[in-house]
């Protein structure tokens, strides 16, 4: 079996921005109160209801399902003694792991998550792949074989010092 090397850095981050979840429960409160109204107390909702079975599934999808997917949503990035760990849950299954001999140079800046990527997530730019959740500070990694990655950290220099360390050379 795989052993996994000692952890020196972990952070969990997750979707807290007040201006996304206002949007996620105002579409899961839109879906709720259509499915109640229409289906619970038995009045159309609009001038041109859905079918029944529409509002069902707008309810599983928009009403519980957005915000289960929201509140599930993490990207938790770890630095141990073997590579950099990269689990963004629930679309990874498991986590990606970069071992530091791939890694050719990092540090930390500040970007724009809308502007160089696209928004937040799991992004793809002309700038590389970028991991993120929130804010607009992160550790840029460069590999050998030229890709660059960005994590996006709340706590950015503590990241980068820990792959530093476990890297056993100083490039901050």
């Amino acid at each position: 079996m795989f052993k996994l090397g000692k952890v020196i850095f972990r952070e969990v981050q997750r979707f807290r921005q007040v201006w996304l979840w206002t949007i996620i429960l105002f579409i899961a409160g839109v879906a709720w109160y259509g499915f109640i109204q229409q289906l619970i107390i038995k009045i159309p909702f609009g001038n041109h209801p859905t079918p029944n079975i529409v509002m069902i599934i707008t309810w599983i999808i928009a009403g519980m399902g957005l915000p289960a997917l929201f509140c599930s949503t993490r990207l938790i990035t770890e630095v141990r003694t073997d590579g950099l760990y990269i689990h963004y849950l629930p679309f990874h299954f498991s986590p990606r792991r970069i071992p530091f001999n791939e890694i050719k140079s990092f540090k930390v800046r500040t970007y724009s998550p809308l502007m160089e990527y696209g928004g937040w997530g799991i992004r793809i730019g002309l700038r590389g792949q970028a991991y993120n959740v929130s804010g607009n500070r992160g550790v840029q990694l460069v590999l050998f074989n030229g890709k660059r990655i960005l994590i996006g950290s709340q706590k950015a220099e503590e990241l980068a010092r820990a792959i530093d360390t476990a890297m056993g050379k100083s490039n901050v």
